[in-house]
């Protein structure tokens, strides 16, 4: 057995003091369990409610840029709708909506091939160039003859509005994946883009107008924006393509159902899923050895009179790394349970120390017992400075232990007077069996010294009765009263002796019961 579980068994304090800081540590850890689980929901309820002012502020200053595109694309096409058969203005308008609007990157006015007399293919295309240190809007403009290096006939930005009349956002160039390639390799930002159908006069579409803002320039404005450091906003178009994202390269050109499973798993994929399927919410994911929240809710855009509101499909979601919504949290958890420790352990030992000191008189006891039980019974017990139990106890043991020290002395002398007694007991007795032996002898003695007086008296009478005549009566008269003179002394000393004895033995039993009187007085 260790040093520590001997102590633990044998010392009440430790005990004691154990006893207390469990019961505390289980209140703690149950009550601080509550907290923190609580703590954790306020947290996590805190996050969501962020998030979602997040994503409706978000969600806000995307359509503003849109609902801006989308006015100044209309305040053009009224400009320019009286001009639509004079080619040269369709360049000029073309070129100022550009330069007029530091949101947009390009704008293309294309109409049906045929349109104007010569019948080719007409595409007024002006678009900025990528200049580095410069900021977007100081781009230099520039015309294109096409787009992405494909017909403008094949491209979705054309050849949907033609087909429906209706205007709208759209990714331009859809899911050719050559031309994304080329518009990549091109050097130019990707882009989405507002198409507006241009009528004529039988209220048909004759061409469109399409007005471009850089996906780069709008995810900058909407990333300016962060809930913390690593957290970023993402906005997917109706096929998961990115339209806003941190990452440049990601934008139109990648879905995010076609991530490297190296850096995201499954988790990923369903989140994508939600959005894309119009879901509100959030969902956890896991993606480069991060553990993310995404809240996620539909991109819807504001009602505004002779506004188009067709469904977009899009989603806008806000990308929260765990560790920024429950960092502080864990952070002040561990703090916490860290205090929680330490606390416990100094209560442990301030317990220990302060039980210790009231147990001590019950130490300073069991060790005086422990002499008392040897035989030490003048052992100095002090004074108690308390009023409780344990005060009490040492006060009454003192009083218990002066008691027991004076039986104890009552005893010791008791046992030494009876000790001396018994010396006097045994004298009296080994002389009395003296006494005894010397009237043993001298009753002998005296039984010798009456044989012959008597032997001579019975002959006497013998020789009276049997030969009266030979012998003088007198002189055995005399004979006889001698001897039996001589056996009368004898029988008056022996009788004279023994009323002496019986003197003497009177006069010690006296003496004895005198002796006795005195000693049960004392």
């Amino acid at each position: 057995m260790t040093l520590l579980p001997k102590l633990i068994n044998k010392t009440l304090s430790t005990r004691l003091s154990l006893m207390v800081v469990s019961a505390m540590a289980v209140l703690l850890m149950v009550s601080l369990a509550v907290m923190l689980h609580y703590s954790r929901k306020a947290v996590k309820e805190e996050a969501l409610q962020k998030a979602s002012q997040a994503l409706d502020g978000t969600v806000q200053s995307i359509d503003n840029i849109l609902l801006n595109i989308e006015q100044t694309a209309g305040n053009y096409y009224v400009s320019m709708l009286p001009y639509i058969h004079e080619p040269e203005k369709m360049h000029t308008y073309c070129r100022k909506l550009v330069e007029g609007n530091p949101l947009v990157s390009g704008c293309a006015i294309a109409f049906t091939p045929g349109f104007y007399h010569d019948g080719q293919p007409f595409m007024a295309y002006y678009h900025r160039v990528a200049t580095e240190g410069r900021p977007i809007n100081e781009w230099p403009v520039v015309q294109s003859e096409t787009f992405a290096g494909t017909p403008y006939t094949d491209q979705l930005w054309y050849t949907y509005p033609m087909k429906t009349a209706v205007p709208g956002w759209m990714n331009p160039l859809g899911d050719q994946p050559q031309a994304v390639t080329a518009h990549r390799d091109s050097g130019q930002d990707p882009t989405i883009t507002f198409s507006l159908p241009i009528m004529g006069a039988d209220r048909q579409p004759v061409g469109v107008m399409g007005v471009d803002v850089s996906l780069h320039l709008l995810s900058s404005i909407i990333l300016s924006v962060k809930l913390s450091d690593g957290s970023y906003c993402t906005l997917l178009d109706s096929l998961g393509s990115y339209i806003v994202h941190p990452n440049g390269d990601k934008l139109i050109q990648q879905t995010v159902f076609a991530m490297d499973g190296h850096t995201a798993d499954a988790s990923v994929k369903e989140a994508a899923k939600a959005m894309v399927s119009g879901q509100t919410g959030y969902k956890p994911f896991r993606m480069d050895d991060t553990d993310y929240y995404i809240f996620y809710k539909p991109f819807t855009r504001a009602a505004i009179p002779g506004r188009s509101l067709e469904k977009l499909g899009w989603s806008t979601g806000i990308i929260y790394p765990k560790d920024d919504i429950f960092g502080d949290y864990n952070s002040l958890s561990h703090d916490v349970i860290a205090i929680a420790i330490i606390g416990l352990l100094l209560l442990l030992f301030l317990s220990r120390f302060i039980i210790h000191r009231h147990l001590k008189p019950l130490v300073l006891l069991t060790e005086l017992a422990q002499r008392i039980a040897k035989g030490d019974y003048d052992a100095t017990i002090p004074a108690s400075w308390k009023d409780d139990e344990i005060g009490r106890l040492q006060d009454n043991f003192k009083k218990m232990q002066q008691s027991l020290a004076s039986h104890i002395g009552e005893l010791e002398h008791l046992t030494a007077t009876l000790e001396e007694r018994n010396k006097a007991l045994r004298k009296a007795y080994s002389d009395a069996q003296m006494a005894d032996r010397m009237k043993t002898a001298f009753l002998h003695n005296m039984t010798n010294q009456m044989v012959h007086p008597a032997e001579t008296i019975s002959n006497d009478v013998d020789l009276l009765c049997n030969e009266p005549d030979t012998v003088s009566r007198s002189q055995l008269a005399d004979n006889i009263q001698a001897n039996g003179k001589t056996i009368t002394e004898l029988l008056n000393n022996l009788l004279r002796m023994s009323d002496e004895n019986l003197a003497a033995e009177r006069l010690e039993a006296g003496n004895e019961e005198e002796y006795k009187e005195k000693g049960g007085e004392a």
